[in-house]
Parts: structure tokens; C-alpha cells; sequence
């Protein structure tokens, strides 16, 4: 099932909290109305439908993408995280729906545009360039970027915040939780208000420009001797809080290197892992978004450029000797090590039933085994994801065995899981056992 075609000239993005509101609750109301009807259609063929077979069919899947589509922000968001986290153990039909989420979003249209770089830099604004595309280059959850250039010669990528967003957060969030729980896809006992603080948390930060401009700078310094990677200069005199300013940095999307040689994305491959290992162990400063949308490929160069710094995050020294300590005993088949490792982390806790302990110990020994097995990893082969995807599934079976981890370890697992899926999208062949030696 294709996604609806976007309107040509964009759509308004809706800032009022009761129309926000309004239409996640006709979401709702939509989905609501088709699991009713699905419902009596399976009773009348004498079956008793499981509510989450009812809720997760195409067309409901269809509406809410389209919904938080229209909406972006932090609704648009969530729908992203959730998108990542559970595409691989979707069916097909449904994860496919669901990679809108993380395609563009529909971009403003041109008068929304203008008012809000009305307020950012003052009516007359256009004086000071030769050239501003009104047509966006990429429209995200958050914001969408142009090209532009200065009078004084600057080629520029400007991202824009779409209105409203910022005072939408809390509410998107909170709103979003609700149908969550209230589709039953969340277990009662779970208590989920931690991680949806640290949610809000996050999202307020990646709304506020002027802080990913200080992120863009920290790594550009801490990646400045670095020949393979690029990361976008900032133009502090027009960035804002709601407007971003970077210098525009050449490139291609990285899927584009499916059709390399073998080499260049083998090359490509361990330069995204030993980058997010480098964030960990060294840096302690980890840019936690690893959509491939973040990543671009400049041919003529044949560096990678690194893009979007919202999402950030600093981590203590306790959380990399601890993620060392785990690896080094999974690396020497220590079942007891890698068991006092996860509990010092918070992944177990004495809490956990013993079976739910050896589920999380074997599906960690199992993603370390194609590693062990050999010296060069093919992320190509997807038989390590069909197995961990088997072993996901059937942990989830059992509810009353789920535990919330720490907050730094959800965003450590979806750098790590996203560097993953980089990988296999190129195809690589990575020695993953040399990287990570460097490190530990």
C-alpha cells in the first residue's frame, strides 16, 4: 500500500496545542472506528481477534503515518523512534508503511516559510542574498532545510524550524504515550514516565538550534584531523534559536554507495563503526541519531558527511567503562563477566526472572557469535538479524518479564543498532574485532 502523494505546495504546519490535539484524537478516533469494524468482521467468521492484530493492520498503520506526517515535531518524532526500533520485526507490509517516518516529511508552504524567517532575521531579510530556494532540499520531523547563498558568497544550508514545535513538545509526547497505552501495545506494570521525561528532555534540545550549533562545533573540533569525515561549519551571525545556518557541504545520499565496489563500502562500513566506538570510548559525546538521512556520501571527496547534532548526548565515564567491561567479557566467552557487566550497566537487575536473565545473556552471546566466528564480519548476511529478530519476539511474548533500561543505554542501543542497519544497507564486510581492539 503506497502512501497518499504529498500536496504540491506543502502543507501548513499546525502550532495551536488544541489543533494538535484535535488531530491526534481524529487519529485516534480513525483508528479506533477501523479496529471496530475489523473486530465484528473477524467475530462474525467465529474468531477472537488479539487487540494488537486489530490495531497494527495497513490501513491503520497507513493513517496514523499520515497523520503524524502532517504534523511533524515531536509527534512525527516519536512515530520515527518507534519506526526504527520495531521495523525489523514488523511484517513487511506494515514496516514499509511505516519508512515514510523516515522519509521527508511535507514541507511547509512558502508563506509559512516566510514568516517565520520574518521573525528570525527581520522583515527585508532577502537583501542580504543573492539566492534563497523557497523549495526545501529535505523536510524532517523537526525542521526543514534550503539552499541559499549571501551577497558576500556563502553557500548555505538554512534549517527551519517549523512553528510551534517547541511549545508542542510536552503535549505531542504525553498525547502520543496515551494512545500507546491506551492501544494496550504497552504492558500496565511498565512505568514509562522516566523514559517519557528524558523523551521531552531530549526533543527540547534538538529544538533548540542554537545548542545543536554548539554540538556542530564540538565535533567539527574533535573531528578536525580527521581526512575521511566532513561536518557542516556554522554561521553564527544568522542562526537563531529557531533557525540553524550551516556552511553546504556536497554529497550524495549514503545508500547511494549500494552500487560501489566492494572496497568503498567496506572502506564506508568500518568508518560508520569505528566512529560510533570513537563517540563512546573517547569522545564521550555521541550524536544519537543514526537515520541514514544523517549520513551523506561525497564521491569526489570520498569522505562521509556527518549532519544533524540535535540529538547529542554526553555520557559519564562510568557508562564507557562499563560498556569496555562488557565487551571485553563477551570477547572472552565469560558468561559470568558479561552477566556482572549488563547488571552494572542496569540492562539486568536482580528483579528479573532468571529465565528472562539467561533470554538476555543468549541473545547477547548471539550477536557476538558471527563476530567471534571470523575475522572480517559481513553485515551483508542477515541471518544474525533473523535470529536476534526470533529472540526479540519471543521475549516480548512475555510481558511481565519487561524492564525500562537506563535512559544513556536505549540511546546507546539505538546508535549502535542504526550503525548496524548502515552497514547492511552498504553490505559491508567489516573487521569488527580489530576496530574494537583499538578501543578497549
Amino acid at each position: 500500500m503506497a502512501p497518499r502523494s504529498r500536496p504540491p505546495g506543502g502543507s501548513t504546519v499546525p502550532a495551536s496545542r488544541l489543533w494538535r490535539l484535535a488531530r491526534l484524537g481524529s487519529m485516534a478516533g480513525g483508528v479506533a472506528g477501523g479496529m471496530l469494524l475489523d473486530g465484528l468482521s473477524e467475530v462474525a467468521r467465529g474468531r477472537r481477534p488479539r487487540l494488537e492484530d486489530l490495531l497494527m493492520t495497513p490501513a491503520n498503520v497507513l493513517k496514523v503515518t499520515d497523520q503524524l506526517a502532517r504534523l511533524r515535531g515531536a509527534a512525527m518524532k516519536m512515530g520515527q523512534l518507534l519506526s526504527m526500533e520495531a521495523g525489523d520485526v514488523l511484517p513487511p507490509e506494515l514496516a514499509a508503511i511505516l519508512e515514510r517516518l523516515r522519509a521527508d516529511a511535507e514541507p511547509m508552504p512558502r508563506a509559512q516559510v516566510q514568516a517565520v524567517l520574518d521573525r528570525a532575521w527581520g522583515r527585508g531579510w532577502e537583501k542580504r542574498f543573492d539566492y534563497f530556494a523557497f523549495r526545501p532540499v529535505a523536510a524532517a520531523s523537526i525542521g526543514q532545510v534550503h539552499r541559499a547563498q549571501t551577497s558576500d558568497g556563502r553557500d548555505l544550508a538554512v534549517k527551519i524550524q517549523y512553528p510551534g514545535v517547541r511549545r508542542s513538545i510536552d503535549s505531542d509526547v504525553d498525547n502520543v504515550a496515551l494512545l500507546l497505552r491506551v492501544s494496550g501495545l504497552v504492558p500496565a506494570h511498565l512505568d514509562v514516565a522516566p523514559l517519557l521525561d528524558q523523551a521531552k528532555r531530549q526533543l527540547h534540545e534538538e529544538a533548540d538550534y542554537e545548542r545543536e550549533a554548539d554540538c556542530l562545533e564540538r565535533f567539527g573540533a574533535l573531528l578536525s584531523g580527521d581526512p575521511h569525515v566532513v561536518v557542516p561549519g556554522v554561521h553564527r551571525d544568522l542562526t537563531r534559536p529557531d533557525v540553524l545556518v550551516m556552511s553546504y557541504a556536497e554529497g550524495r545520499p549514503i545508500e547511494s554507495l549500494e552500487s560501489a565496489p566492494q572496497a568503498e563500502r567496506d572502506r564506508v562500513g568500518a568508518l560508520l563503526v569505528d566512529l560510533a566506538l570513537r563517540e563512546l570510548f573517547v569522545f564521550r559525546l555521541m550524536q544519537t541519531d543514526p537515520n541514514l538521512a544523517n549520513y551523506r556520501y561525497d564521491p569526489a571527496t570520498r569522505r562521509v558527511v556527518l549532519l544533524d547534532f540535535g540529538a547529542t548526548r554526553a555520557f559519564p565515564p562510568e557508562l564507557a567503562a562499563g560498556c569496555r567491561a562488557l565487551a571485553l567479557a563477551g570477547l572472552s566467552r565469560d558468561r559470568e563477566a558479561s552477566e556482572r557487566a549488563l547488571l552494572e550497566l542496569g540492562l539486568l537487575d536482580e528483579s528479573v526472572p532468571a529465565r528472562h536473565r539467561q533470554n538476555v545473556l543468549s541473545t547477547f552471546e548471539t550477536a557476538l557469535e558471527p563476530i567471534l566466528a571470523t575475522d572480517v564480519f559481513d553485515f551483508g548476511d542477515a541471518t544474525i538479524l533473523r535470529r536476534l529478530r526470533e529472540d526479540g519476539m519471543a521475549f516480548a511474548q512475555e510481558r511481565e518479564g519487561w524492564r525500562l533500561p537506563p535512559v544513556d543505554a536505549l540511546f546507546l542501543q539505538r546508535k549502535f543498532g542504526g550503525t548496524y542497519l548502515a552497514a547492511a544497507r552498504l553490505k559491508a564486510r567489516v573487521d569488527v574485532k580489530t576496530i574494537l581492539a583499538r578501543y578497549l
